[in-house]
C-alpha cells in the first residue's frame, strides 16, 4: 500500500469551537466516517475542550484564575449553547427539543458513538494548560498531546477539517 492509500482511511478534526452547533456537526461528520472505517482523530483546542469537560468533577488544587476559567466555561456536552439564535438559552432548548423529536442523537450520544466506533479524542496540552484544565475534568479515554501530533495526524489524512 502506497502513502496515497493510507491517507484515504485516515481523517483529523481540530475542534476549536464550543458552540453546540458546531460540535454537534464535528461529531457527525466524525461518526458517518468511523461508520465507513475511516480512522479518524479528533483534537480539541482551547474553546473545544469544553465538550470533554465531565460534567461533575472535583479537581483539587488549581489556581484562582484556573478555578475561573472552570466555573465560566461550560462543563460538558449538554451545556453548550448555540452559535446562532441562542436567545438566553431558548434557541438551544428549541433545537435540543426539535432533535429528539426528530430522532437525532443528542451531543452527548454522539460522542458516546464516536467513542464506541474507536475515534481518538486528543486534548491539546497547551490549551489545557492556558485555560487550567486537569486531565481528570475530560472524559475518560482522552488522550493528551501537542499541536506537533495534530499536525502529523493531519498529514496522514486524506481530509483535514478545522471546525471553529
Amino acid at each position: 500500500m502506497d502513502n496515497q492509500d493510507q491517507k484515504v482511511e485516515r481523517m483529523t478534526l481540530l475542534v476549536f469551537a464550543s458552540d453546540l452547533d458546531k460540535v454537534l456537526g464535528a461529531f457527525i461528520i466524525a461518526t458517518g466516517a468511523a461508520a465507513m472505517d475511516i480512522k479518524v482523530n479528533m483534537f480539541f483546542a482551547f474553546w473545544g475542550l469544553n465538550a470533554l469537560r465531565k460534567e461533575e468533577c472535583k479537581i483539587p488544587r488549581k489556581d484562582i484564575l484556573s478555578k475561573m476559567f472552570g466555573w465560566m466555561m461550560p462543563k460538558g456536552a449538554n451545556k453548550l449553547k448555540l452559535s446562532q439564535m441562542n436567545m438566553m438559552g431558548m434557541g438551544t432548548s428549541m433545537m435540543k427539543g426539535v432533535m429528539k423529536k426528530k430522532n437525532v442523537m443528542s451531543l452527548p450520544d454522539l460522542i458516546s458513538t464516536a467513542q464506541d466506533l474507536g475515534v481518538e479524542f486528543t486534548a491539546c496540552e497547551m490549551s489545557m494548560n492556558v485555560m487550567g484544565f486537569k486531565k481528570e475534568e475530560l472524559l475518560d479515554g482522552v488522550k493528551l498531546a501537542g499541536v506537533a501530533t495534530a499536525l502529523d495526524s493531519a498529514s496522514e489524512s486524506k481530509t483535514s477539517l478545522f471546525i471553529s
